[in-house]
């Protein structure tokens, strides 16, 4: 239940950049763990914190609140709100600090995550698993109790779909691993949802499809512009398998399915025409940007400012969704 792509931004290295390796920063729950290598009881906490992948937690947690919001359509229900949040949080977090768990080969080859704390071994792997299982636990449990059924589903089959099919198996064997990846980062904002609804529609269908289809370009500039890293690292990413060309392409196939989708929603009667003109101008803009990459000379230039607007769309979809409902 988790944005993998997010993760994946976090761990590892920019690519093939004229920069030395130890001018490169380390990601942030990396950084967290270095800055906190004392023994006292504060910087054991941020260790432990940092385990959880505090940027990738937060980003689902976004999309997560944007999918109940829509869902809501101005009748907020502040106590399922907060079961919501708080348990998929949990068990976001367990999944993160799994995940650091199994990454451990991967991660003492990459300057940004060398640090991480399970690599360190300022907290041992046993340790880190029963951190995750305590988080796990009370996450689900929270779930069970205040939310209902399809929710606890939806957790429970991103956690199993981001840890087992992706961290375990896809990442490091098939091409396609950042397509099984993004069904565990989509499954927040349908969680979000279907807290509120009790059921899938049309709606939640076009959202997670939107969250899903966003991860793609999103991480595929990534794999270009750190192309080389993830070459040395093993992981057979689309830009090491099939070269910048055809991820180019990739990248530009998925980003029109994105924008084609998210104004979808409008189609349907879920927002209103502030959404579609917000939505659809940024949605231009995004395609303009990505047809600009086609035949361009610096790939990687043009794959980081992709990247950067990616951050862009899913801030304005998730704002957009929490409030459309309720605008003109």
């Amino acid at each position: 239940m988790t944005t993998r792509a997010a993760d994946s931004a976090r761990a590892s290295l920019p690519g093939p950049v004229a920069s030395t390796r130890s001018a490169m920063p380390e990601g942030t729950d990396a950084a967290l763990a270095a800055r906190a290598s004392g023994t006292s009881f504060s910087a054991a906490l941020t260790r432990y914190y940092s385990l959880t992948k505090p940027g990738v937690l937060y980003g689902n947690a976004l999309t997560a609140a944007a999918g109940f919001l829509l869902a809501s359509r101005g009748r907020f229900d502040i106590g399922l709100f907060l079961a919501l949040f708080i348990g998929t949080t949990l068990v976001i977090a367990s999944a993160c600090v799994l995940n650091n768990v199994l990454d451990r080969d991967i991660d003492t080859k990459m300057e940004r995550t060398r640090n991480r704390a399970t690599v360190t071994g300022r907290i041992a792997a046993r340790n880190a698993v029963i951190f995750s299982i305590v988080l796990g636990l009370v996450g689900m449990g929270i779930l069970v109790a205040w939310t209902n059924w399809l929710v606890v589903g939806v957790g429970l089959g991103g956690f199993l779909v981001y840890v087992v099919l992706y961290g375990m198996l896809s990442k490091r064997m098939s091409i396609h691993g950042t397509l099984v990846g993004s069904v565990s980062g989509a499954a927040p904002i349908l969680a979000g949802y279907v807290a509120v609804t009790g059921a899938i529609d049309a709606a939640a269908v076009l959202v997670f499809l939107a969250v899903f289809l966003w991860q793609m370009p999103e991480f595929y500039s990534i794999a270009i512009y750190r192309r080389e890293e993830y070459a040395r690292a093993g992981i057979p990413v689309i830009s090491v398998v099939r070269g910048v060309t055809n991820t180019t392409i990739q990248i530009f196939v998925y980003t029109v399915a994105f924008v084609v989708v998210t104004l979808l929603l409008p189609a349907f009667g879920y927002v209103g025409i502030t959404y579609t003109v917000i939505m659809g101008a940024l949605g231009v803009w995004w395609i303009v940007l990505g047809l600009a990459g086609l035949g361009n000379a610096d790939a990687v230039g043009w794959s980081r400012r992709m990247f950067r607007f990616s951050l862009v769309m899913i801030l304005a979809l998730c704002l957009m969704l929490s409030v459309g409902p309720i605008l003109p």
